[in-house]
């Protein structure tokens, strides 16, 4: 069998952003900034060691560029730098251009069709997360549309990094995504003061179990109505993540804005757990019919129930698997690996019918 393909994403984070981490206004708890500061930090040491060619970067636009002469659902920065500044921080980053267009070119024969820019600039969306990690880069800034109605959906956002990651594989690229948002906070409402604090632990415990799928279920009225409107930022990157278990998770609340941050370096692990349902190994075959055939065949049944040696015969059954079926020992079948549901729906049908051996062992 060949062995899975190993993941082109070698980690990534997913952080918060608010202005109040360069303004720092009064109104502000400066302990809660140190924090996430200082988890921003560690999850940026332990990414670049990873050393990835390139961090592809997730982040919203607050009004700024797109809003009013184009709002595309997703956008790509292919210029040879992108750069920015707000109040007073200045933000610039090398891009990796010919990396962005490549990426274009890919999603484009995937059948996604994001816009690109040349000239788009880096706001606090972007600027303060890589300033937190201490990005150096090569870049490949993503701009989702988060504010301006229509938005993309999340099972699309989610659809259009898994595209994404498949395009980096497909270049033979190793990255690591970072993206911003989150989570909530109402910006410029009368509930700015009011984020939904129960909603995010609730979906913080979801994400902290590795479930990153579980965005995909957050409808736009949902997202809306909890102040999460810019995960949409964050189901570009479970889908490039993929789910894997977070190694670092943080939330730090504040009076207006519930800062999260999650951090992934560790190579995902396939998952141990063996399925109550499995597939049918060849070696099993020739008992599995036997019990399929006790399962849905009254004549079986009595031929089975009459010389059950003879009935094993029929289905030329190793000795082992014959000795367990004559004696009634279904426990111990599935315990082989047998797929559970056909001996139990065996035994259902003897026992209905008084069939069952005398005495299984």
């Amino acid at each position: 069998m060949r062995p899975a393909r190993e993941s082109p994403i070698l980690g990534g984070a997913l952080l918060p952003h608010a202005p109040q981490f360069v303004t720092r206004p009064a109104s502000e708890d400066a302990a809660t900034i140190a924090r996430v500061e200082q988890v921003g930090a560690r999850i940026g040491a332990e990414l670049a060691a990873l050393a990835p060619d390139v961090w592809i970067t997730v982040s919203n636009d607050h009004a700024q560029q797109f809003f009013l002469d184009c709002a595309p659902p997703f956008a790509l920065h292919v210029g040879g730098e992108a750069k920015g500044s707000f109040a007073g921080k200045v933000f610039r980053h090398p891009v990796a251009s010919e990396v962005s267009f490549a990426l274009v070119r890919e999603l484009y024969r995937m059948g996604f069709d994001p816009a690109f820019t040349s000239t788009a600039e880096v706001d606090y969306a972007l600027g303060i997360p890589l300033s937190h990690l201490g990005v150096q880069g090569p870049i490949v800034p993503v701009y989702v549309n988060a504010y301006l109605p229509p938005q993309p959906s999340m099972e699309r956002c989610h659809a259009f990094g898994q595209a994404l990651a498949g395009a980096l594989d497909t270049l033979r690229l190793k990255a690591v995504v970072v993206a911003s948002g989150g989570m909530s906070h109402f910006p410029g409402t009368d509930r700015y003061a009011e984020p939904d604090l129960a909603f995010d632990q609730a979906l913080l415990e979801q994400l902290g179990r590795g479930q990153l799928k579980s965005l995909i279920g957050l409808s736009e009225e949902t997202l809306d109505a909890t102040g999460n409107i810019e995960l949409r930022c964050w189901a570009v990157a479970a889908g490039l993540l993929g789910d894997r278990t977070p190694d670092v998770v943080e939330f730090n609340p504040s009076w207006h804005h519930n800062y999260a941050s999650l951090g992934f370096w560790s190579r995902p692990t396939a998952s141990s757990a063996a399925p109550h349902y499995p597939a049918t190994r060849p070696e099993l075959v020739p008992l599995t019919a036997a019990l399929h055939a006790l399962a849905n065949d009254a004549q079986a049944r009595r031929a089975y129930a009459g010389d059950a040696i003879a009935f094993c015969a029929r289905f030329a059954l190793p000795e082992a698997h014959a000795a367990l079926l004559c004696s009634g020992r279904f426990p111990a079948i599935v315990a082989l690996g047998a797929h559970p549901l056909v001996p139990f729906l065996a035994r259902l049908a003897l026992e209905r019918e008084g069939l069952m051996p005398a005495a299984p062992l």
